[in-house]
């Protein structure tokens, strides 16, 4: 007969399936027997008497079940025997916790557009209910994959939360988020900016071909007029070139906006003569 489990405390909760059927053995008419085994009714196992194995794992006797089960067989059906002694119950506590969302995003965009910031995911995460041996192993909740082709619009789509697998008892608080990015058509420009170089020692001096380089970046049509040199610095450090045996400098670009989506240096390498 399947069987279910009654009177689980409300603050814990089963950690594993426990056994799903119970063999018993009864005396009746033939025709009740064929009932019985037509109609698979479930019996409630009472599990408000559980003896503690240890931190997790109870158990109880099915001997002390017996008037229990015999009061949810038919009538005329007599319980003459219960063949599984003993039933293992694995509980915990009922824990909660907010983990965040992970996206699985394949976005392509029109040539020449872009995600303007950072895509956006409301909420970003969720909190997840359940037992306590499940919720701790969860450190994040993965997204349905969000597919978009061509994308020259802002776009906003709500995307199914995914949960692990074997994971029938978790509650969440949503099932669904929201992502949506702000697109724009992008632009290129150019600066050319005075390098600076550092960590040179005192009783050298160095002479290079040029004394600026050309920042090639990309930004947002909207944002194209706000940029100027002041949002570029570019150092040379001697201890790289030294440390790593090299004849000339690298220039490294700091940029001091995020408004600026990418860039690159020309040329990406200086030559010098060194006058002592």
């Amino acid at each position: 007969m399947p069987v279910t489990y009654t009177n689980i405390p409300q603050d814990k909760l089963l950690q594993k399936e426990p056994t799903k059927e119970l063999d018993i053995e009864v005396k009746t008419t033939g025709f009740k027997i064929l009932k019985s085994r037509i109609s698979k009714n479930e019996i409630a196992l009472n599990a408000n008497n559980l003896i503690r194995k240890t931190s997790s794992k109870y158990y109880f006797l099915t001997r002390n079940q017996h008037n229990n089960i015999q009061k949810q067989l038919y009538s005329g059906v007599v319980l003459q025997n219960i063949e599984l002694d003993t039933i293992y119950l694995e509980i915990g506590s009922l824990i909660s916790k907010k983990v965040p969302l992970k996206p699985n995003l394949d976005i392509n965009y029109h040539i020449g557009y872009d995600v303007l910031e950072m895509v956006i995911i409301k909420p970003d995460s969720i909190v997840i209910s359940g037992p306590e041996s499940q919720i701790k192993k969860i450190k994040k909740i993965d997204l349905e994959l969000l597919k978009l082709d061509d994308v020259k619009s802002d776009f906003k789509e709500e995307v199914k939360i995914v949960l692990p697998k074997n994971s029938k008892s978790l509650k969440v608080t949503t099932d669904f988020t929201v992502i949506s990015g702000k697109v724009e058509k992008f632009t290129e420009g150019t600066f050319d900016i005075p390098f600076k170089v550092i960590n040179l020692p005192d009783d050298m001096e160095l002479t290079t071909l040029n004394e600026t380089v050309e920042v090639v970046f990309v930004v947002g049509l909207s944002n194209f007029n706000k940029i100027d040199k002041n949002f570029f610095e570019v150092i040379c450090d001697y201890n790289t070139t030294k440390e790593n045996n090299l004849s000339y400098l690298l220039p490294k670009v700091v940029v001091k906006s995020n408004l600026i989506k990418s860039y690159k240096v020309v040329p990406n390498k200086i030559d010098f003569l060194i006058q002592k």
